[in-house]
């Protein structure tokens, strides 16, 4: 009888050990520790497809960015959404905007926010023992529960919403845009002083990596520019051949080129993946001011190519092929399972997130989506939906923010293109290809059901305060009347 226990006893420490073993995808044997990757990702506001060297660009350059594609991966078929708020619910959550009731844009004092009960990414891997920092533009909720230090991030420093939000402040008379430090307003900006904005996010991005660099690191800038309005640091100013816009994106381009060489000089590089992208497309109605998504159709607001395919890079020296081009279907949703799994963790199946990791893609293991389909909602409306090269428009979208719905899309769906024939969404070819239609009508139909509409059976909540007020003293300094975040 004792032997019996025994031989089970040593049964059950084996099987434990085995256990132990398999759960670390990362480790290469049992027993090996796993090293786990820093992550860094930069985010740009409002940056077009046609808006950097390796998308194109030509009359800003782009040096540093050229060398970060020429070193890593260019994702030729990365989508974000329409709007601010929504792309960074998404990357955050892993989820369509729709899922967790982030439909539009946050203005200062908004009642609604990303709701805290979900599971961010920053929350996610501080559970693999990360340090986090969030440096620019949350967006995704300016009241105490919704800040960074609320969703997982142990510091932040940034403009909480977009750059042009300002309110006049009862204490200078000014309109500002306060500048967080941590969750407590540090200072009041005014539009001469955001001029320093790049370069202030970039010193303590420095910081951040300098003083984390012992331990894994999780590092989020999402960066002010190049949102309207436009002010380039003076050493860039004039600079570019595309006014003040070519000047702006030159000076990311450079804060950039300073995160690459700071992780190179500290010998972190082998083990930091980078990660490149922009939360939306120009936007168009800003002239000048608002940038290019050529050859794509369309701009910020849109759910044409141009308002949601986002110019993307993902660097990691000795893991990502150099030099190397995906266009396989991936996006903003995307990062948080993947990011994940580069840890050696995994994402439960609960709560339902809508995004897939795509480390093969970006480890050149696999050219295939990992998805089924990509869904493009503009609010809780799903007006298109793509799988491979075919996009299938269920909807009238309009041009960009600000523009209306063009001839050849009012009153035509649905419409079927060919994005691998005709990237500029020009020639509908619903007609000739029926049933590809009727196959991506019933995924649209799908998923719509599920998280669209006004009676979906899968979306959960927005985060909701009772009295909202503006961060910093306003005349506006009072509790705002009931008022959701706006879907466009």
């Amino acid at each position: 009888m004792e032997n019996v226990l025994a031989m089970k006893h040593t049964l059950l420490v084996f099987c434990c050990a085995l256990c132990y073993c398999l759960s670390d995808t990362v480790a290469e044997t049992c027993g090996a520790e796993t090293i786990k990757p820093n992550v860094v990702i930069i985010f740009i506001d409002d940056l077009g497809y046609g808006d950097i060297g390796p998308f194109g660009a030509t009359k800003q350059k782009t040096p540093n960015l050229d060398r970060m594609a020429r070193e890593g991966i260019k994702l030729t078929s990365f989508y974000a959404a329409p709007v601010c708020s929504v792309s960074r619910a998404q990357l955050m959550t892993g989820c369509y905007g729709a899922r967790v009731s982030v439909p539009g844009v946050y203005g200062p004092g908004s009642r609604n926010g990303l709701n805290p009960a979900e599971h961010t990414l920053a929350e996610r891997l501080k559970k693999y023992g990360y340090s986090t920092m969030c440096i620019g533009k949350w967006h995704l909720g300016d009241q105490p529960e919704f800040l960074p230090t609320r969703q997982g991030f142990d510091r932040y420093f940034g403009i909480p919403y977009s750059n042009d939000m300002q309110r006049k402040s009862t204490q200078t008379g000014e309109r500002v845009v306060p500048l967080l430090r941590d969750d407590k307003v540090a200072e009041l900006l005014t539009d001469e002083a955001q001029s320093r904005i790049v370069e202030r996010y970039t010193d303590e991005a420095i910081k951040f990596i300098r003083d984390h660099r012992e331990k894994p690191f999780f590092l989020y800038c999402p960066h002010t520019a190049v949102h309207t309005p436009i002010h380039p640091g003076m050493a860039f100013a004039g600079k570019s051949a595309n006014g003040r816009f070519g000047d702006w994106v030159e000076e990311v381009d450079w804060s950039v080129g300073r995160v690459l060489d700071t992780l190179r000089e500290l010998a972190l590089d082998k083990n930091t993946l980078v990660i490149f992208t922009s939360d939306n497309g120009p936007w168009l109605v800003k002239g000048t001011d608002g940038g290019s998504a050529l050859p794509l159709r369309g701009g910020k607001g849109s759910t044409w190519e141009g308002g949601v395919r986002v110019p993307t890079l993902a660097w990691w020296p000795g893991k990502v092929k150099p030099g190397s081009v995906c266009d396989a279907v991936a996006g903003t949703i995307d990062l948080l399972p993947t990011i994940v799994s580069l840890t050696g963790g995994m994402v439960p199946p609960e709560p339902v997130i809508d995004g897939r990791d795509i480390s093969p893609l970006l480890l050149g293991k696999s050219t295939e989506s990992a998805r089924e389909a990509h869904y493009y909602f503009a609010g809780y409306n799903l007006q298109a939906v793509r799988q491979g090269p075919w996009k299938l428009a269920i909807a009238a979208q309009p041009e960009t923010m600000g523009k209306g719905i063009s001839s050849d899309a009012a009153g035509k769906e649905p419409r079927l293109y060919n994005l691998d024939q005709e990237i500029g969404e020009q020639t509908d070819l619903a007609a000739k290809h029926p049933e590809i239609v009727a196959k991506l009508l019933a995924l649209a139909e799908k998923m719509s059901a599920e998280i669209g509409g006004r009676s979906p059976q899968s979306r959960r909540p927005a985060g909701e305060v009772a009295n909202p007020t503006t961060i910093y003293p306003t005349e506006d300094d009072k509790p705002l009347p009931k008022k959701k975040a706006k879907a466009k």
